[in-house]
């Protein structure tokens, strides 16, 4: 793939050989989100764990500090009082049937999370294989099936995310934008990286942390120096 001049002048920036601190790779994750638009951070944690096998899996939420910089539309499949509950919450959209008519019928996928109540998992478990792809199955780990709808939408608003490997063993998660500034991605990054490191599966053998990277939505990767 052909890369651009913007991102061949960033790369200049960023000495590939080296593993930053975490403050300074902020600062240049900074540095290198040249773009017209306030460029997203994302961090990469390759792990050294097998994820096919269910007892090394890491998967978690956490609440950022500083949130994403997203505002994340919420679904909730409730109905009576958790309906309303999650109503005045401030949930997105709020239904039973419909909604999961809605997504089935129209492929409508306008929002970021779906929330449900236990009692509603069998309707929502209807259209599994169209929102499992998406990540957007509700699951008790993430706190997504809950009697509490109040707390899951008011945490979701407030920045929570979910953490999970992929295929390759490696968590990509985002912790916020360019406009937030060193200060505010360094919390954001701590707490999550915190959060991965104990959640480590008593399962994993060997060195857990294999690599740490940053990077922004048009720039480079940029090496962090793992604290284990």
């Amino acid at each position: 793939m052909k890369q651009s001049k913007r991102f061949i002048e960033a790369s200049k920036l960023v000495d590939l050989t080296k593993a930053y601190e975490a403050q300074d790779a902020m600062k240049l994750v900074i540095d290198t989100a040249t773009a017209k638009f306030d460029e997203s951070v994302e961090l990469h944690v390759k792990l050294g764990v097998d994820s096919r096998h269910a007892d090394q899996q890491v998967r978690g939420v956490v609440v950022l500090p500083h949130g994403t910089g997203k505002v994340k539309k919420v679904l909730v499949i409730a109905k009576g009082a958790k309906a309303d509950e999650a109503t005045a919450a401030g949930a997105d959209y709020v239904g039973g049937e419909e909604y999961i008519n809605k997504i089935k019928n129209e492929n409508w996928f306008d929002f970021d999370v779906c929330v449900t109540t236990p009692e509603m998992m069998g309707l929502v478990g209807r259209i599994g294989k169209i929102l499992g792809p998406k990540g957007l199955m509700p699951n008790p780990k993430s706190g997504t099936v809950t009697m509490d709808v109040t707390k899951a939408v008011n945490e979701i608003k407030a920045g929570k995310v979910e953490y999970r490997l992929d295929k390759t063993n490696i968590i990509h998660v985002a912790i916020g934008k360019k406009s937030f500034g060193a200060e505010k991605l360094i919390d954001n990054y701590n707490t999550i990286y915190d959060a991965i490191l104990k959640a480590k599966p008593a399962a994993a053998k060997g060195q857990y942390i294999k690599s740490v990277s940053v990077s922004s939505t048009m720039g480079p990767g940029i090496k962090i120096a793992a604290k284990m």
